[in-house]
Formats: C-alpha cells, structure tokens, sequence
C-alpha cells in the first residue's frame, strides 16, 4: 500500500504548511498520515498499553489509527486521556477516522484555568462543564478559587457561621457553598479527566465575610487560630494525594507583620504535606513555595523570579478583554518569558474573574470569552516556543507578516471547533482579521496618524505606541476599506467600547438612536444608525465600580457588542468606505471600536 507522510513539528509559532483531513487543537508534536482511507468507528478496536519507556513524560501519548483498529501507547494513565482526546477530535462529521500516526507531549506541565467561585457561585454542574472542557483541549489543573470577599464556599463544621448567609455579601449567592461530598466528587470528576485540583482559600485578604462574621480580620492571633481550625479540617476531610497543592493566595492586601504570617501559613500547609502557591505581588514567600505572577504585561515586567518555581499568569485576565480581541493577545505572548519548560518555569493558568454579579451564570463563558481564550491557551502552552514577531499585546500585526499568517491559520482550527464542538460556548466568537485602518488620534495639545490593523482596534495600547499621555481626551477617527464583488448586504457586530467585567468603568448603553462614547460610523457618508436600546441611558458608571453598590448590576448581553445582534451594512459592488469616530472622554475609558465581520453560517 501505498503510504504518505508529513510531519508536523511545531516550535514556536510556525504555521503549518501541510492540510490535513482533521483540525486539532492543541496542534501535536508529530503527526503522520499514513494514506486516504478513513475508518468507520463500529469497525475499530482500542488497544491500550501503558509501557512506554521510563523517559517519557507522564502526559506524553502515541496513537495509532489504522485497519487493525486504534492503538494508544502512553506511559501513564494521563497520557492515555489524552490521546482518547485527541481521538475525539480526529473523528469526523460522519463518525470516520483517519489513518494517522501521533507521537505528542506538552512542553509544560502546567496547563490551566481559574474560576472565581467565591464572587459568583458556580455549582457542582456547571464546574463538570468546565472540566470536561479543560479536558477536551489538554488543560490539566483546574485552579478553584473557593473563598474571596463576598463568600466563603467550603463546608465548615467547626465554624459554621463561614457558611451563614448573614455574614456575606448580600445578593452574592448567600449561604451557598460546597459540602467535602461535593468537593471530593469534583476531585474525581476531574482525575478521570486528566485534571488535578488545586483549592484555593484566599488569605488573609480577599476576606469580608470572615471580618463580618467573626469580628476580627485573619491576619490578628484570633484570625489565625480560626483559620488553622478551617484548614485543619480542610487537609483532614480533603487528603493530601487528592490535592497535594494548594493556593493560599496572600495578594492585595497589607498587613502588620506580613513575614510572620506567611511563615505561619507556609509552614502549616507543608506539615499536612501540601506544596503552597502565592500570588506574585503579594506578601512574602520563601523560595519552596510556588508563584503565580499575575501582573499584566511582558516578561520583563512580570519581573520572573530568579531560582523560583513559576506559574505564568500575566498573559492576563479573560473577563478583562475584548473576547474576539483577547486570543491575539494569548497567541503573541512567550508562555513563561522563555518559551521553554524550565526547573522553575512551570507553565501557565487562564484565570477568570467575576467581579461583578452575575445573575445568569449560563451567560459567564460568552461574556467572558472563556472557550475562545482556552483554545489559544491550550496551543500556546501545550507547544510553548517564543513569539515569532516583537510582542503585540493586543496589536495585530501587518497582515503580511508571519505572526499574523500563523495566528490566521489557529483561528481557521477555531472556526472548525466552533462548529464542530463549541457551537454555543464559541456563540459570540468571530475570528479576527489584519483589516488595515488609517487611525487619527486628535486632542488640543497633540494630533497623530498611523496605520493600524485588526477588526478590532485596543486604542489605548495605540495611543501608547504613538506617545500620547494615557487619560487625556482624544478624539479617534478610523478608516478602513471593503472590497466587495457586487452589491450585497453582510452582518458586523460593531462597538466603541469593551466594558471589562471586573472593575466596570463603562460609558453604559447609549440613549437611544446614539453610539456609546459619541460614536460614530459611516459607509461612504451613509449613515449606520445603532441597534434600538432595551435599556437606553443605563448601566455609565465612569468610575471603578469594586466594593460599590454599582458592581451589583450584572451584564447583560446589550451592554458587550459581541453578545448583540450583528448589524446589516449594505455594501456596493467595488470599493466601500468605512470611517469610525470614537472620544476618549473619562478616565479609566476602555478605549476601543469593532467592525468584524460575522462569517455566513
């Protein structure tokens, strides 16, 4: 028989030249396609052997698809969920799958995603579904942020007044919490998934309720006394070999004493024979223990530690972002500085946060983009490997360029696996793409033009590159052409701004028949009047809304242009216009336009 072969080998982020029959998501290490044929599932068997040689990592997996069935060969009961997941996503439309040879590893062993459920509760259902799609993509940690400032979401005996509704933020989910059942249920839900659980219970910050509740902040000797009889009871109930890691948090908040307390709390996780992990700022650390750098931005302010093991989470925040937007930021960002798995350098959590209400919890992955976010996630840290342009942040990159030609053909996966799998968790997603702007930025002191490119446009990180002093009021006017073959009509979703779901600063929804932020856009001087307003005139809150009554408002889908309808543009055969004003007008503004276009169904 005739055979062909390609190998994919994926360092960096280097577009792959061969096309395949199958679009997998995080792209493997090797893959081989044997020949056309494609087999049917009710005539395959699974073979599976976990004697792979001892220097194999735990999570690396071969796979063998072909006439005498499906063969998985892994070192480790993790390496074979994998290589099932990967099965999962070779199968095609008609239950078919190809005839290929998969040889594949991850570059780091720490893959994973953050849930605030001490904000918002979640419940047992929801976060199944987030493990099963952490699971789908590879992630292996799943990094459960149980207590914050409105709740504490862990069963207590000892003091049950942590779990009393009295004593937490009212309209936050009061009283709801995990009893160790549901906690240790979790725990396996996950280990059949190839997840591990890292718990975290914030300390001492992040703590209102346990001030409400006892009267007393953590950090005093009553505090700690408490708190060593919750975690007690925690590492009693919750064993060491189901989580062997824990997060103590330790960040935004001042103390007396800080090196004693994290001494305390350091030294009190190690003798129930867990691996602490802090937050990187925050208060002091010795160097067993593990940090996760959260500051927003490049390598060399993310300051990474020297002789300290890491956890990357500075790539940012998915509820701060545009969602359409955020992918690109994902997929320009060098995972852990280096690119490479390292002694110290571990690998990567997505993190989100749900600051402000939620009152639909259905609605937390599309207005936060998390599906999206986690496919990029997943291929940049499962392949790790170092930007192949200068970092972007949220700029796109010329659409020449090799940067932007790669990130192309991940979001050309995206759209398959937004069909195939993810069709209402992707709902709100649209890829984006290096559409050229002439961007001019007009203020009394100042005036600039540049070309800029993306469907979306972070005018604040341009103001930045053109040296215009953050906060000060701007007027932006963008330019852009369409090209169209004939006289059509086509959907955009459009907006002049991307509220963050986190410290709300937003200019609301408009009045009616406006643009938020005194928008505007025109095709070919034609007006295109904005959607009609459910809520005209609310939700403009032009300050940061954290601890106020305003972070009670929940979003709703009219307030974040990629949940509403895409609008109708009429366009003409030829040529087409598009010009886009937008003022930057308040402090704390997230300055910003859309036009994408929605791709036909």
């Amino acid at each position: 028989m005739r055979k062909w072969f390609f190998a994919v080998l994926l360092t960096g982020l280097r577009p792959v030249a061969a096309q395949t029959c199958f679009e997998l998501i995080p792209r493997p290490r090797s893959v081989e396609v044997l020949g056309p044929e494609l087999f049917g599932a009710d005539s395959l068997r699974t073979e599976v052997r976990c004697d792979a040689p001892a220097e194999w990592d735990d999570e690396r997996y071969s796979l063998l698809v072909g006439p005498r069935g499906v063969q998985i060969r892994a070192k480790t009961a993790q390496g074979v969920v994998w290589a099932r997941r990967t099965l999962e996503q070779l199968r095609d439309d008609e239950g078919r799958y190809p005839h290929v040879r998969i040889d594949d590893w991850p570059e780091f062993p720490v893959r994973g995603f953050l849930y605030d459920d001490g904000r918002n509760f979640a419940g047992v259902a929801r976060i199944k579904h987030y493990l099963d799609l952490l699971s789908a993509y590879k992630a292996n940690v799943f990094q459960w942020h149980l207590t914050d400032k409105p709740a504490w979401r862990i069963e207590s005996r000892r003091y049950p007044c942590l779990n009393d509704g009295r004593y937490q933020r009212p309209g936050r989910d009061t009283g709801r919490y995990y009893t160790y059942d549901e906690i240790r249920e979790v725990i396996g839900y996950a280990r059949e998934r190839g997840i591990r659980v890292v718990p975290e219970i914030d300390m001492p910050g992040h703590s209102d309720y346990f001030d409400a509740a006892f009267g007393f902040p953590m950090a005093s000797e009553e505090g700690m006394d408490v708190l060593e009889g919750c975690l007690a009871e925690f590492f009693a109930e919750i064993p060491a070999e189901s989580c062997p890691v824990i997060h103590i948090g330790s960040d935004e908040v001042l103390i007396p004493e800080p090196g004693r307390f994290m001494r305390w709390a350091q030294e009190f996780v190690r003798s129930h024979g867990r691996t602490p992990v802090v937050w990187d700022p925050g208060l002091p650390s010795d160097s067993l223990t593990i940090r996760q750098i959260w500051r927003d931005g490049g390598a060399g302010d993310a300051a990474v530690p020297s002789g300290v093991r890491f956890i990357d989470s500075w790539m940012g925040y998915l509820n701060y972002y545009d969602p359409l937007l955020f992918p690109a930021k994902l997929y320009f960002h060098t995972p852990c500085a280096g690119g490479r798995r390292s002694d110290e350098a571990l690998g990567g959590i997505l993190c989100m946060w749900n600051d402000v209400r939620v009152a639909d919890k259905s609605l937390t992955e599309q207005h936060n983009g998390m599906a999206g976010g986690l496919l990029v996630f997943a291929e940049r840290f499962w392949n790790g490997g170092r930007t192949v342009a200068e970092p972007q942040g949220t700029l796109l990159p010329a659409p020449d360029s090799e940067a932007m030609r790669g990130f192309e053909e991940l979001q050309r996966r995206m759209a398959v696996h937004k069909r195939r799998f993810l069709e209402r968790e992707m709902s709100y997603w649209e890829p984006l793409h290096a559409s050229e702007w002439e961007v001019t930025f007009v203020a009394d002191s100042v005036e600039r033009s540049v070309v800029a490119w993306g469907d979306a446009l972070d005018l604040d990180a341009l103001c930045r590159r053109c040296g215009i002093p953050e906060g000060l009021p701007v007027l932006c006017r963008a330019v852009r052409r369409i090209e169209s073959p004939c006289d059509t009509v086509r959907l955009f979703k459009v907006g002049f701004e991307a509220p963050a779901r986190s410290n709300r600063i937003s200019d609301g929804i408009a009045q009616q028949g406006c643009w938020p932020n005194d928008g505007r856009v025109t095709i070919d001087g034609r007006e295109l009047p904005p959607p009609h307003w459910n809520e005209p005139g609310a939700y403009r809150f032009h300050f940061n809304t954290w601890a106020r009554p305003e972070e009670e408002h929940p979003f709703t889908d009219e307030q974040l242009y990629w949940m509403r309808r895409p609008l109708p543009v009429a366009l003409h055969e030829g040529t087409n216009r598009i010009e886009m004003t937008v003022r930057r007008h308040f402090v704390g503004q997230r300055f910003h336009l859309s036009f994408v276009e929605v791709a036909p169904r």
